[in-house]
């Protein structure tokens, strides 16, 4: 549930703070007063795209956040994606700042997310209806995910997109190896002759690493056997004070004096093992001395060598050592290529299996479908009885499409169809319903969609357009009912609607010092009185009109009453 909102820098308001409750809420005020400015605040705070345009003039940035309580859902969620505010806290703190640049920054918890991560979350708090919902009903892919939105069990949808996401990965390969067809033939031509070229080199991690360090090797061999020389000279040489010399010398002192004290045991034992160690490390070292040669012509063979691999890489535009893995990569594209009416073979099979599994999720979710759009559809005509369209009848055609592409909600074709009058066979909404008549249609479904989601707060942003009188009263106890189950907020321009409210804030907007702002307020009850006369009565109110406004407050608290009693 939303419990407070607060806005800063955000179009025409400077500073606004509003808290809410549960209920309807509903928000009044002239036309112009900027009512729909606090649901674009809350939807921008909810991952909606930011423009520089928000900003309000002379300003650096905009900010916007939302304290909302938490269900234990909602807390899971945020424990998972390291969110929390605290392990036990029933409350969440949503902020967003946008910059007069148009860059944007988003916070949960006070922890930086990214915009995909506020959005999802903000998909478990808010949805908002606005003014315009009514005309994304036209399209048959809203058609259809209202209808699949009403079933209580989604694993059969869940189950198509997990056999469709499948079949596109195979269809993917086959469309792939199908578009190199043509340039099969070229192609081989040139792997092979790519291929056979490297492979007159010993193409290895090892072969490389090898002929480098060969080069060093005998690049430098002179100074290596300058230096062998010399070290074994310092170890074993016929000086005094070579290292075995000076070991030895060492180990025959320590001997005599070792029966005095058996300290020096482990010393000269040590001693003993350092002089064994030194005479390996001499015999190795001789060896590897005599068998150091000085040899030009292999060093020559190992620079043409380097040489050659390296004008391949740079043939090739690749690096001297990933020349193996390029190697490899080549050698796989040939046997793709080579081996392609396989290939081609295995994806096909592959294809029909899961063609045929697709066949029957599909058309499990078919009769889900069939068997939701019945009650739906009645609800809806139920609810269009009671919206001024008496002789209405809504019905929701499922009808499979066995031959249509395979896609990630199935191959069914939904259409909401209508009839306005009694008789008349009902046809698509787009050629039968006026604009008018498709907004009730359009709240109808909001109102029955919104009592299955387990979404707390629900959005109405002048729903109620094209509707007045006693439909518009409907309109209000409608909301009035869903109020009493989640919290719902509601701009509306109508009298009827707002007297349903629990709740009412008015938007104002002040002009001072050329300077534009609006505020919002809750309003007390004779507040509330005098703001439904003036949407009955405009701008002159009469007693007649705040009677009226007291009337109709006075109607809807009776009949709270009688329900209770």
């Amino acid at each position: 549930m939303l419990i407070s909102l607060n806005i800063e820098n955000f179009a025409i308001v400077d500073k606004l703070e509003v808290n809410f409750s549960q209920g309807l809420s509903t928000i009044t005020g002239e036309t112009g007063s900027g009512k729909s400015i606090v649901i674009g605040a809350l939807g921008l705070v909810l991952g909606e795209r930011a423009e520089s345009g928000v900003v309000r003039q002379g300003q650096e940035a905009a900010r916007v956040s939302a304290l909302f309580s938490v269900s234990l859902d909602m807390r899971d969620w945020l424990l998972q994606h390291d969110l929390h505010n605290t392990a036990d806290s029933d409350e969440c703190v949503v902020r967003r700042v946008v910059r007069h640049n148009g860059r944007s920054r988003s916070y949960i918890n006070d922890q930086p997310v990214s915009l995909q991560t506020l959005r999802q979350f903000g998909e478990y708090l808010v949805d908002i209806h606005g003014q315009h919902a009514h005309q994304s009903l036209l399209k048959s892919e809203i058609q259809r995910q209202l209808l699949d939105e009403m079933a209580e069990d989604q694993t059969a949808l869940q189950n198509v997109v997990v056999v469709y996401k499948r079949w596109r990965k195979i269809q993917d390969e086959l469309d792939k190896l199908a578009s190199s067809v043509q340039d099969r033939d070229a192609n081989l031509t040139l792997l092979r002759y790519q291929v056979e070229e490297l492979e007159e080199f010993e193409l290895t991690e090892d072969s490389i690493q090898n002929l480098e360090e060969e080069h060093r090797r005998l690049a430098n061999a002179h100074e290596l056997q300058e230096n062998s020389q010399r070290a074994l000279a310092l170890i074993s040489g016929d000086q005094r004070h070579s290292a075995l010399s000076c070991l030895t010398q060492a180990n025959q002192s320590l001997s005599q004096v070792e029966k005095y004290d058996t300290q020096l045991n482990p010393i000269i034992h040590l001693i003993e093992e350092a002089n064994i160690q030194v005479q390996e490390a001499v015999s190795e070292l001789r060896h590897y001395a005599e068998h150091l040669h000085m040899d030009p012509e292999r060093l020559d063979w190992v620079d043409q060598r380097i040489g050659a691999l390296q004008n391949l890489a740079r043939k090739h535009k690749v690096n001297f050592i990933e020349l193996p893995a390029y190697f490899e990569q080549l050698t796989q594209q040939l046997a793709e290529l080579e081996h392609y009416k396989e290939k081609v073979a295995k994806l096909e099979k592959e294809i029909a299996v899961v063609l045929e599994e697709f066949q029957e999720v599909t058309h499990i979710l078919y009769e889900q479908r069939v068997a939701n759009a019945a009650p739906l559809s009645e609800k809806i005509t139920a609810h269009i009885h009671e919206l001024g369209m008496p002789g209405g009848k809504f019905v929701i055609k499922v009808t499979p499409q066995d031959n249509a592409q395979p896609s990630a909600h199935g191959t069914d074709k939904v259409e909401f169809l209508v009839s306005t009058n009694p008789g008349q066979d009902p046809k698509p909404l787009h050629k039968v319903a006026s604009g008018g008549e498709l907004s009730r249609i359009s709240l109808s479904i909001q109102v029955i969609t919104a009592q299955t989601s387990g979404v707390p707060t629900m959005i109405f942003d002048e729903v109620d357009v094209g509707v007045g009188g006693g439909i518009a009263e409907i309109i209000g106890q409608l909301l009035r009912h869903l109020g009493q189950q989640r919290q719902v907020l509601c701009i509306t321009h109508l009298a009827q609607v707002a007297s349903q409210g629990h709740h009412h804030y008015q938007v104002k907007k002040t002009t001072r010092n050329q300077n534009t702002n609006t505020q919002i307020k809750p309003l007390t009850e004779k507040q509330r009185v005098e703001e439904i006369a003036r949407m009955l009565g405009g701008v002159k109110i009469t007693k007649q009109t705040l009677a009226h406004a007291n009337e109709m407050l006075q109607a809807v608290q009776q009949a709270d009453n009688e329900q209770l009693i």
